[in-house]
């Protein structure tokens, strides 16, 4: 019992005795995709590519393990290799990789603002967390970046964001991503005032008008005078609109968006406890489901799911199936929903992370 209490005294004081404290599916994560530069690879990609969603999620589980040496070396690779020195003065390009023998560099240079949003809050709160003024600054100067060149007002809409700097935006259409703002973090950026509070209602309305049937799309456009057009043959929900169902499910209940959009994805609650497995793609327009979902579909849904039986089979087939070494994404996607499950973390009524700092070390001596 003494050396129990030692343990945990530690952990509670520092967060940093790795060996009593640690987050064994985050540990292994990082020895399977994170470079020693601090760098998250998707290895399924030949050019060994990185993207700055990866960077994001790298940050946010750092930040939500309390591990500060990875935060800063993800942060410090992300400013230095994506943002051209300065993640205040630019946003980060979304894709870089090998480009030929000898070099590695940035690929494509436009934006991607579910990863900018994402990298911006984890700086705000690891500020707030860690009491890290370079870190708060960086996080304000980047959603101001953010608001500037990645927020459009479109007619019969008004303020949106953008899935990325450029090529989203034409005269009379405009391309969205439901998945790329959760609004936990929308409700977080409200209180940072103008376009935030606006943006935050507007992505509302872009979550559940664009899910007629119960199910979010990847990707959906919307045009001048006529509005959503759902009907269209390549709107589908699958790898993307994923994670709609899993930002709603780790959403406080205390936030008063939550109810609204439980009661309006609860169609893919239903089918996920028919089948057994959550459907890998949807038709929007008709709701028609085709093939299972990879194993991070079932750990995203922990959350979501209220119905403790459904939510059960999926618990057992992430233990059962968990993702290896080659499996990028399905592995962020379970970091994130059985993080979530295991109440590693969870966010504030006011879009704050809520973490459990310290929890693991209580608990398995």
């Amino acid at each position: 019992m003494k050396m129990l209490s030692w343990i945990v005294l530690l952990c509670a004081l520092g967060g940093q005795v790795q060996a009593a404290c640690d987050w064994p599916a985050w540990e292994q994560f990082k020895k399977d995709y994170v470079s020693a530069e601090g760098r998250v690879i998707d290895p399924s990609d030949s050019r060994k590519i990185t993207t700055s969603e990866g960077q994001s999620y790298g940050l946010f589980f750092a930040l939500a393990a309390n591990d500060r040496q990875m935060f800063a070396t993800l942060f410090n690779w992300t400013q230095n290799n994506l943002a051209q020195g300065s993640l205040r003065e630019h946003l980060p390009a979304w894709l870089w990789g090998k480009k030929s023998e000898e070099a590695w560099t940035v690929l494509d240079s436009n934006s991607a603002s579910d990863s900018d949003i994402w990298i911006a809050w984890t700086l705000l709160e690891a500020g707030r967390l860690w009491k890290n003024d370079d870190y708060t600054d960086t996080g304000k100067a980047l959603l101001a970046k953010i608001a500037a060149d990645e927020v459009v007002n479109v007619p019969g809409l008004g303020l949106m964001l953008l899935p990325g700097r450029v090529g989203f935006a034409e005269e009379t259409r405009w391309r969205f991503n439901p998945s790329y703002f959760p609004p936990q973090v929308a409700q977080y950026f409200s209180h940072f005032g103008a376009p935030w509070t606006t943006l935050r209602d507007t992505n509302l309305k872009l979550l559940l008008d664009t899910a007629p049937k119960g199910f979010s799309p990847d990707w959906v456009s919307y045009e001048k005078a006529k509005g959503w057009q759902l009907k269209e043959a390549n709107v589908i929900g699958g790898y993307d609109a994923i994670r709609v169902y899993l930002w709603v499910g780790m959403m406080n209940d205390a936030d008063p968006q939550k109810a609204r959009l439980l009661k309006r994805f609860n169609p893919m609650a239903a089918q996920t406890a028919r089948q057994g497995r959550p459907p890998e793609k949807v038709a929007i327009a008709t709701g028609k489901v085709t093939g299972d979902g990879p194993v991070g579909f079932s750990a995203s849904l922990l959350p979501f799911l209220q119905d403790r039986d459904a939510q059960a089979v999926q618990r057992q087939r992430v233990t059962d199936h968990f993702p290896g070494a080659d499996a990028y994404y399905s592995y962020v996607l379970t970091l994130f929903g059985q993080g979530w499950d295991q109440h590693r973390f969870r966010f504030s009524a006011r879009g704050e992370l809520l973490p459990d700092w310290g929890q693991e070390c209580a608990s398995s001596h």
